[in-house]
């Protein structure tokens, strides 16, 4: 019980990290294009956030990895059911425990090579081209967010409801 609260609890937290994160990047986006509308009406000293397509692309990076654990608690992810609503419940059930499992493995897999990533990208210096931000940073929140979902994928794989 403990355990199925704190897996649910990080399961919520990430989803309103992710969440907060998707609002800013709507409110940048939101500015931008008032600011650009107004630039093009002629009013100087407005135009669009700069380099905001970057801050974009590093934010929604995070946003759906933050979204994945509760996806999988709430049993939220595209499912094509035209085969499988034809077997009988207990083959659905094995199905549910596989992908379970499978989505537990891949998700490992790609917490693991975010932090390789992570950790190539901050040796190597490398930044964004036009604002300069340190592109292992956004390597580093997905990891965070990566392994938040490879732990409770594992433990919803482990406990093997369908």
């Amino acid at each position: 019980m403990v355990v199925e609260r704190l897996m649910h609890g990080l399961a919520r937290g990430m989803a309103l990290a992710g969440g907060a994160v998707l609002l800013a990047l709507v409110a940048m986006i939101c500015v931008s294009v008032v600011g650009n509308a107004l630039a093009r009406a002629g009013l100087a000293g407005f135009g669009p956030v700069r380099a905001g397509y970057e801050l974009v692309e590093l934010g929604m990076a995070f946003v759906v990895f933050a979204f994945l654990p509760l996806a999988q608690l709430d049993r939220a992810h595209a499912a094509v059911e035209v085969f499988t609503a034809r077997l009988p419940r207990r083959a659905n059930s094995a199905l549910a425990r596989f992908w379970a499992v499978a989505m537990a493995a891949v998700t490992a897999l790609v917490a693991w090579r975010l932090g390789v990533g992570a950790l190539a990208k901050a040796q190597s210096g490398e930044t964004t081209f036009l604002l300069a931000i340190p592109v292992w940073w956004a390597y580093a929140a997905c990891c965070v967010a990566a392994v938040a979902a490879a732990l409770v994928t594992a433990w919803d794989a482990a406990r093997a409801r369908a």
